[in-house]
């Protein structure tokens, strides 16, 4: 018997992710190396957060927490919502605590999609939205977002893909990888689209607190037509340092995270019993840490952008997360080959930007969330590899 043959054929036709591999083949090279590949904050998890999750410990919290979350957390999460982002959620009927923001998209697609149910990713995207989308039985529509528009998504092309299947919409801003950032004013032509629809947006909000002046966050559930077609997805990693603590969160219309709790409740039962003490703390006194934060990503920001055009290559000014995403077409390589022969002789690991979506080809992806130093050499690293292939 041949075990492999045995494999559904949804997980055969997803890919391993590009963004590992990357990660992986720059861990297996020598001293020198430097990876600006991993999504994931060089900062270590602020002093409060994790004396918070220290003390739950003490303290013998070790059990299991209600499925939806501990209350404290979820009332928590309401307030911070509210004061940051004017959205309004019932911590009791229209929240659940779940391990990362990768699990609230999955339970919302699972809960939301039958077989043959179309739904629209924009891309470049994430590389979670199309894999859940596939494993969640949907079909998929892509919508490109392309440079000459910011990386935004169009409201007549999203128009376009929209059909009497479309069960959802998956909008990721700030976006991963390119950075854009979407104003009130260009998701208020998005909402007039998808007014016109039945279908239920979920919307990847992780990258709220990282945008970059004169950028602010706003929320699609923030239009009064969208709040109850809108499951907002968010979560501790980027924002608080919190990557491997595995918290995050989704809020939205009763009837659908109540669906989406009973799936989470026989698959993953409820999210780590110490994250949860640690993630209200990060709410309730770490504003300012964000802030630090935040800051210092804006100066390496600065210094990867300028880096990137000294290169000689044209770079979209990112004013989100912590990314960059240069056209590389200039030097005649894909951006796989680009990404494979700069690690091979520069040993600097970027993300070629196809394994974010066919609309990502002649990009790569280059993560600012590392130290100034190894930014810096990077970008030196770079502007050499580029000088020979760049006319």
């Amino acid at each position: 018997m041949n075990p492999e043959s045995l494999l559904s054929r949804r997980v055969q036709s997803i890919k391993p992710s590009a963004i590992r591999r990357f990660f992986d083949l720059v861990n297996e090279m020598k001293e020198g190396a430097i990876s600006l590949s991993i999504g994931e904050p060089d900062f270590v998890t602020p002093w409060a957060i994790r004396e918070a999750g220290i003390d739950s410990l003490e303290h013998g919290h070790t059990h299991y927490s209600p499925n939806q979350g501990f209350k404290d957390l979820r009332c928590e999460i309401a307030r911070y919502l509210d004061r940051r982002f004017g959205l309004r959620y019932d911590p009791d009927r229209e929240m659940v605590v779940t391990v990362g923001g990768s699990e609230a998209i999955d339970l919302a697609l699972r809960a939301l999609v039958d077989p043959g149910d179309e739904v629209v990713v924009p891309e470049p995207c994430f590389v979670s939205y199309l894999s859940c989308a596939v494993l969640s039985d949907a079909k998929v529509v892509t919508v490109p977002c392309v440079a000459e528009d910011g990386f935004k998504l169009d409201p007549e092309r999203l128009r376009a893909a929209l059909t009497p299947r479309t069960k959802a919409v998956v909008l990721g801003f700030p976006s991963n990888p390119t950075g854009a950032v979407m104003t009130r004013d260009e998701l208020a032509r998005v909402v007039e689209v998808l007014e016109g629809s039945d279908c239920i947006v979920i919307s990847d909000e992780l990258y709220a607190e990282l945008t970059y002046a004169p950028a602010t966050h706003c929320s699609i559930a923030s239009f009064p037509s969208m709040r109850d077609r809108t499951v907002v997805v968010n979560g501790f990693s980027k924002a608080y340092a919190m990557t491997g603590w595995r918290i995050g969160y989704a809020c939205g219309p009763a009837p659908i995270l109540a669906a989406m709790n009973k799936i989470h409740q026989y698959a993953i039962m409820c999210s780590p019993t110490t994250a949860q003490y640690a993630a209200v703390e990060a709410l309730r006194s770490c504003d300012e840490d964000v802030r630090a934060m935040v800051e210092e990503y804006d100066r390496r920001r600065r210094v990867v952008v300028d880096g990137v055009r000294k290169a000689g290559l044209s770079c979209f000014d990112p004013l989100g997360a912590f990314y960059a995403f240069p056209d590389i077409r200039a030097t005649g390589m894909d951006s796989t080959t680009f990404a494979e022969t700069f690690l091979s002789e520069e040993k600097v690991a970027v993300v070629p930007g196809n394994a974010f979506g066919a609309a990502g080809e002649g990009y790569v992806r280059i993560c600012y969330a590392y130290s100034i130093d190894h930014i810096e050499e990077a970008m030196h690293r770079l502007q050499r590899f580029t000088e020979k292939r760049v006319r």
